[in-house]
């Protein structure tokens, strides 16, 4: 499972966080206790990564925070595939929601619930009980909110393939790794039983899994370790009937790492007879049987199987696919954001994570409004001296340009404007808005979609809070690139994403890790790297110490096989 580093995963849940604003002068807190000044409620929908991030960096003090969501913890999502095989167990990798909070010295108010409606013409969020026992029925309430941060992640795509809801298993919860888990202990102990035939045997004991991303290899790779290191010895006459097969409807699993990461994952897992069939599309999932549609030859295949893991991607939440007809996001996929984390054409409302894309505006569009700014004596052309005071603008509000500028070995900006200039002499390039937009005719083609991980939710969650945190001192003194439509400058520095690297955990205790500056390391040493990281990367020092427990409570007692 993919934590860039290295966190995959999804990133769900619902919540709502009240978030309130005062004004930094002396004493001005203790007015706020005492209830002077009305402060300002931020509702945020979901306590995933982007949710908890947001929680743990906000500033305590000025805040009085309410929490609501439809569980009670924060869970780090990529080590779900080794609570599968229980080489980690599940509580190890979770956090009660109250025990981040309480240790930043927030004003907590928790509910158990889940929004099923945003109402954002009239800022409200109706949300209901989420227990499923009769404790107390299915009780409702709104909350009203002055800002809304809808950070509720996703859910498992389907594409609508018949029979996946109702036969295959996901890997996006604590819940789903459980019950994986005591599936793939039923898989044996039915396959034990006297009474089952040979043939009905084989097909208990065929685990697929659906999907050659992080996730369907993580999973795949613990699933083979487990059952040749625990299952083999407690099982010994199924262990030659145990078949694992990945599918995947692409050429290559593992396609957004490397090639060598690729070929070498694809080798291994050949080696461990694990059964790789890339260019496979699944039309349909029966109790019993999958059916897929081979792409090189267009014929149609049934395979039967004991267990199906889903791992193809993620979908949009009804709740926001309702919220998206409201604000007239009908054709798209997730929310789009501009690059404050903005809900488009809603100033208020604010979205992260996997539930929601930044839609980087185009330089293209923009073209005019940057010539002009640029152009203060509004002479038509533009030279060197013009740009000097918007170039750091131009980088910082449009990252394409610097992407741009790497693919093309360009110094900086000024270089790019000459090289649309030929012979000129350097000192002299001056630029008429035709050869301005030349220029920069290529440059938007660099824009591309941060991927839904764990790693860009996190700092995403971050940098909200940041803003939050520095809401009216940014207000006073703007620290954002120059508005090019507009006057003055933004309040706030656009978001960036950073990425650290990705692994790709293999098995036999060897990982793959694709690391910033093109450096690939993979084997037995990466594993150690990917355990650190993993460690470090736990939101508490209990989580921690409960994780590195249970990989020496591994190494020397091996995975519990018990049903529970």
């Amino acid at each position: 499972m993919d934590f860039h580093i290295c966190l995959s995963g999804p990133c769900s849940g619902g919540g709502l966080v009240a978030y309130s604003e005062v004004r930094s002068s002396p004493g001005v807190y203790a007015d706020a206790v005492q209830g002077d000044i009305k402060k300002k409620k931020v509702v945020v929908l979901g306590t995933g990564w982007a949710g908890t991030s947001f929680l743990k960096n906000l500033k305590g003090y000025q805040y009085d925070v309410q929490v609501v969501s439809p569980r009670n913890y924060f869970a780090f999502t990529p080590l779900l595939p080794s609570v599968t095989c229980g080489t980690v167990e599940a509580r190890s990798i979770v956090e009660p929601v109250r025990n981040i909070v309480r240790k930043k010295g927030l004003d907590v108010q928790f509910r158990e619930a889940e929004c099923f409606k945003i109402d954002a013409e009239n800022k409200k969020v109706y949300c209901r009980s989420s227990q499923d026992t009769n404790l107390g029925g299915k009780e409702e309430f709104t909350v009203d909110y002055d800002y809304l941060v809808v950070a509720m992640g996703a859910r498992a795509n389907t594409f609508n393939t018949p029979g996946v809801v109702e036969n295959a298993h996901f890997l996006k919860e604590i819940e789903d790794a459980q019950r994986i888990r005591r599936t793939v202990i039923d898989c044996f102990e039915r396959a034990s039983l006297p009474s089952v035939s040979e043939e009905e045997r084989k097909r208990i004991l065929h685990f697929v899994v659906v999907g050659g991303g992080p996730t369907g290899v993580e999973f795949s790779a613990e699933l083979h370790d487990f059952v040749h290191e625990d299952i083999a010895k407690l099982y010994p006459s199924l262990k030659d009937h145990v078949k694992i097969t990945l599918l995947e409807a692409g050429d290559h699993i593992l396609n957004m790492f490397d090639k060598r990461i690729t070929t070498f994952a694809e080798e291994k897992f050949q080696r461990d007879g694990i059964q790789l069939k890339v260019g496979s599309m699944v039309i349909k999932v029966t109790d019993k049987e999958i059916s897929t549609k081979e792409r090189s030859t267009g014929a149609t295949l049934s395979i039967p199987y004991g267990m199906v893991v889903w791992s193809t991607g993620i979908g949009t939440r009804p709740v926001i696919m309702d919220f998206m007809k409201q604000v007239g996001q009908t054709n798209r996929r997730v929310l789009a954001t501009d690059e404050w984390m903005r809900v488009e054409g809603c100033n208020s409302i604010y979205a992260l994570g996997d539930c929601a894309t930044i839609n980087q505006r185009k330089v293209m569009e923009d073209i005019a409004a940057i010539f002009n700014k640029a152009d203060k004596n509004q002479s038509g052309t533009l030279n060197v001296e013009d740009f000097r005071e918007v170039i750091k603008d131009i980088c910082e509000r449009y990252p394409q340009v610097e992407l741009y500028l790497k693919r093309k070995q360009l110094k900086n900006f000024v270089e790019l404007l000459k090289g649309s200039q030929g012979d000129v002499e350097k000192q002299l390039v001056e630029l008429d808005i035709e050869k301005f937009k030349m220029a920069l005719s290529e440059v938007d083609s660099q824009m591309k979609s941060l991927p839904a991980t764990a790693q860009v939710a996190a700092q995403q969650g971050e940098y909200l809070a940041n803003c939050f945190n520095r809401m009216e001192e940014c207000e006073m003194n703007p620290e954002g690139p120059l508005r090019f439509r507009g006057s003055g400058r933004h309040r706030f520095r656009p978001f960036r994403y950073k990425h650290f690297g990705q692994f790709a955990p293999l098995g036999g205790e060897q990982t793959a890790a694709q690391l910033p500056g093109d450096w690939v390391s993979i084997g037995k040493s990466t594993q150690w790297l990917w355990y650190s990281v993993y460690a470090s990367k736990l939101v508490t020092w209990r989580t921690r110490v409960l994780v590195v427990s249970d990989w020496g409570r591994r190494w020397i007692f091996g995975r519990d096989s018990s049903r529970i």
